[in-house]
């Protein structure tokens, strides 16, 4: 009889987790257990949807005269995005990344008002980012060091509703060519015995 190994351990449900943004040059964190101090800021409250962590990539199959099947595969497209919907819209760093602003546009004056205007034509707005993943004792984490919002979605005002702000961040490559660098605290894989 064939014995299947399982380890509850080695899953993750993502049952909590937050992001922070920070200018762009900002180091990574060195481990998922370290607060991230300034210039990181937090995002705050994120919608029960979680963090969605996408990959769009297309390749391209060659396939010789006289085969059915390829016999190699070239990437052409390997693209990395986060998407998420953050609920602490009033929040000043949430605030700068929807409207593409810099925080210090965003202070209020004498009166406590603020007043800001959305242009008709933005500009590239990359940023820092880092986003947290916990599941009781495992931690991941992901730090990107150039992302922008590439997709907002509508923002709906209504009585039994929460206003959230949907985002897509696409990831662009550093000065090393990565997108995404990954710092987690999970659970060793036991050695596998063959029983």
């Amino acid at each position: 009889m064939v014995n299947i190994t399982r380890a509850a351990d080695l899953s993750v449900v993502g049952a909590n987790g937050a992001c922070w943004v920070a200018p762009v040059g900002t180091t990574a964190l060195d481990s998922p257990l370290t607060q991230p101090p300034a210039p990181w800021e937090p995002l705050g409250a994120i919608s029960d949807d979680g963090l969605t962590y996408g990959f769009d990539e297309d390749s391209q199959e060659f396939t010789p005269w006289g085969l059915t099947s390829p016999f190699r595969t070239q990437i052409t497209k390997s693209v990395r995005t986060f998407g998420l919907t953050v609920w602490e819209t009033s929040r000043v760093a949430v605030q700068s990344l929807q409207y593409r602003l810099d925080p210090g546009d965003l202070e209020p004056d004498g009166t406590g008002l603020t007043k800001y205007a959305e242009t008709a034509s933005p500009v590239p707005d990359r940023r820092a980012f880092w986003f947290l993943v916990i599941d009781g004792d495992s931690y991941k984490g992901f730090y990107v060091p150039q992302g922008e919002i590439s997709e907002r979605s509508d923002v709906t005002f209504k009585q039994d509703e929460m206003s959230g702000y949907e985002w897509t961040i696409t990831t662009y490559p550093d000065e090393a060519g990565n997108t995404v660098y990954h710092v987690d605290k999970i659970p060793a894989t036991p050695a596998y015995s063959g029983s």
